[in-house]
């Protein structure tokens, strides 16, 4: 069976790494295709560098741009990829637009779609990542679910046939690599940095938008004069700052987007963690790190649970407030993974890739 895998952006490196082994184990023969959507080093090749993810055998190179110029550039680029390799599925991850083009690509070409975290819904349509995993949902053929929600979100879209509950491949990555990556933040935090806050930001509803990414600035640097805050940015965001001329404060550490290994243990080291990433707000709470979330919404409600995680919007004062929240009256015990699988869910994932190719 050859399988062609479409990944573009740090979540779905992350999430490869970890089915691409179990795919290699059932003997899958597996075609990674880098579209080139994140592309400089610290954003793309140090993920496979230290991962373990198998050099790509293509990558489209299709940059940065707008939305649509985006997709119809990896569109137009991996459909050639796929008339070539002739694979019997594409498998693609999450929601960005490297999904979108790579489950349009293959059903074009009668291609069937396996999709990674089906059925994540946030039911805000002005979210570009919610109309890619809508789409990409109605187009696959084998929805693969980090959660139960996610089953039923389908369910209630009249989707039905060919959808599995997995558990979240994300789990897996930090239970495999958090080991390895234990201290690597050291070198940022320095060794007697005992209380510290790690914030991320990179949606476009955030950046690209002045009055929210003014006040979430705000927000971050009001928490800053409670405790130092490292703040890894995205290209994007760091750009929007610089252009509003908004500035952190001095107990705000600006970094360049770190290696998973180091993003991993930043968090993990932190008393509190600050983020519009749906990715880094599970990363929180398999940590078990208390999180403040830039949004007004979020797809993964499970981390909602007992003040694990704390939806802030894009107010200063709101997130001062669930920050304070936070630190002060931490969640109880251990988050509830129950929800997520149990670290399991790249075998199963592979497991029903390899059975549809029978």
């Amino acid at each position: 069976m050859r399988v062609v895998t479409v990944v573009g952006a740090r979540p779905q490196f992350v999430k490869a790494a970890v089915v691409s082994r179990d795919l290699a184990r059932l003997g899958v023969e597996e075609r990674l295709v880098h579209t080139g959507q994140h592309y400089d080093d610290a954003m793309s090749r140090v993920f496979f560098e230290e991962m373990g993810i198998p050099e790509p055998a293509h990558n489209l190179g299709v940059g940065s741009g707008s939305h649509g110029a985006q997709t119809a550039r990896v569109l137009e680029r991996l459909e050639t990829v796929l008339e070539a390799e002739t694979p019997d599925l594409v498998l693609v991850y999450g929601d960005t637009n490297s999904t979108l083009a790579g489950a349009l690509a293959a059903v074009k070409l009668h291609v069937p779609v396996a999709h990674v975290e089906a059925g994540m819904r946030s039911f805000n349509r002005r979210m570009p990542e919610e109309v890619n995993r809508v789409v990409t949902d109605h187009l696959a053929s084998l929805h693969l679910c980090a959660t139960r929600a996610a089953v039923a979100h389908l369910a209630a879209e009249g989707v039905t046939d060919g959808v599995h509950w997995v558990g979240d491949v994300m789990l897996d990555a930090v239970r495999h690599f958090r080991e390895r990556a234990r201290g690597r933040a050291r070198r940022l935090t320095g060794p007697d940095e005992e209380r510290y806050a790690a914030a991320t930001c990179h949606r476009a509803e955030n950046t690209d938008d002045p009055a929210r990414l003014r006040e979430i600035v705000a927000g971050i640097r009001a928490l800053s004069e409670r405790l130092p805050v490292f703040f890894p940015a995205h290209p994007r965001t760091r750009s929007a700052m610089d252009a509003l001329g908004v500035d952190p404060g001095p107990a705000v550490t600006v970094l360049d987007p770190l290696p998973y290994h180091e993003m991993i243990d930043l968090q993990a080291g932190a008393a509190l963690v600050l983020t519009d990433s749906g990715g880094v707000q599970k990363e929180a709470f398999f940590l078990g790190v208390p999180c403040v979330t830039f949004r007004d919404e979020t797809e993964w409600g499970e981390t909602l649970l007992n003040g694990w995680n704390r939806l802030a919007g894009a107010s200063a004062a709101r997130i001062v407030e669930a920050a304070r929240r936070a630190l002060e009256d931490p969640p109880r015990g251990v988050p509830d993974l129950g929800p997520f699988g149990a670290g399991r869910a790249a075998a199963r994932v592979a497991a029903l890739v390899a059975e549809a190719g029978q």
